[in-house]
């Protein structure tokens, strides 16, 4: 007998045992990857409960009618001087979202059509990676850099400014998510198949007619999601606002003056000293439930105008 024939069945079973062992990694891999998914949801799930028995706890002492109707906001006095009417913090809230769309929509998506449609693949590696570090800037650094910069800044043409104001959080809410509506515009653009664009350059287009009047048309559905996705985030955004809007609740629409949104009174009533279970306690969770349907429906909305306007190439 062969040295090699004498080491056949030793060679076999290793094999058998090698393959057992990966059929029962395969086996257990879907089930890992289920019990992964199953954090999340469960996860989700005790959020939102949460969210609805303390909210529903806060509304057994105040009345639903008075949060939705009531336009002062003094959950942090003493009790009889308590008022809990939310429109003064949505105020603020959509008054500093509205601010930033101003300054990231447009800017957002004119990067994007530099990046997708003029700029050359060496530029585009460079200028897409250094515009998304923005994303990865921790949001109170941009906090203090509206405190100590743009403020000042704007004060200088602006005197009667207040010191803490919308204005400068609604500047650098906008500055920090224009890397969110860059990026998924210009993956939305790049997506766009090219013989569209040689389509309408054999038509006689011209660059800028091709990028706003057929890659932007074409993408539609992919930028105008990323907006909403974008101004979710700024509804959401919490350290920003609570260092350089303020700390005020002020039903108003004026920019320069000071105000505070539902995240920022959320950080306030937190830090402070509060007592658990106290109305004041339960008041943040009813905050945090109305901010949640804002986010809630604004990511509908994305979803909704994905679908809709989503093209098939």
């Amino acid at each position: 007998m062969s040295r090699s024939t004498a080491h056949m069945p030793d060679a076999d079973r290793m094999f058998r045992k090698k393959r057992t062992w990966k059929n029962s990694m395969e086996a257990w891999i879907p089930k890992f990857l289920l019990f992964c998914a199953l954090i999340s949801v469960v996860t989700t799930v005790g959020i939102v409960f949460t969210l609805i028995t303390e909210t529903i706890s806060f509304f057994k002492e105040v009345s639903f009618v008075e949060f939705i109707t009531e336009t002062e906001w003094t959950a942090l006095f003493s009790e009889d001087q308590q008022k809990f009417g939310i429109w003064p913090l949505i105020s603020g809230t959509m008054l500093v979202t509205a601010g930033a769309a101003v300054v990231a929509v447009p800017i957002g998506l004119f990067s994007a059509i530099y990046l997708s449609e003029y700029a050359p693949d060496r530029v585009r590696r460079i200028v897409k990676p250094v515009l998304e570090i923005l994303a990865g800037i921790p949001t109170i650094v941009y906090g203090y850099f509206a405190i100590t910069f743009v403020t000042p800044l704007l004060r200088t043409f602006m005197p009667d400014l207040n010191f803490f104001n919308a204005l400068s959080a609604s500047i650098v809410v906008g500055i920090m998510i224009i890397p969110m509506i860059a990026s998924l515009s210009e993956d939305a653009m790049s997506s766009v198949p090219n013989n569209i664009r040689e389509a309408a350059y054999g038509l006689g287009s011209t660059r800028l007619e091709v990028a706003l009047k057929v890659v932007v048309p074409a993408a539609l559905s992919g930028i105008v999601a990323s907006f909403v996705l974008a101004l979710s985030r700024a509804i959401g955004e919490t350290m920003i606002v609570a260092i350089a809007a303020g700390s005020t609740p002020n039903l108003t629409f004026n920019p320069t003056e000071t105000i505070q949104t539902m995240t920022g009174y959320m950080v306030q009533a937190a830090m402070g000293d509060i007592s658990y279970e106290s109305i004041t306690y339960k008041s943040i969770y009813a905050v945090g439930m109305t901010l949640f349907v804002f986010t809630l429906l604004m990511n509908m909305l994305a979803q909704y105008i994905s679908r809709r306007f989503k093209e098939e190439y």
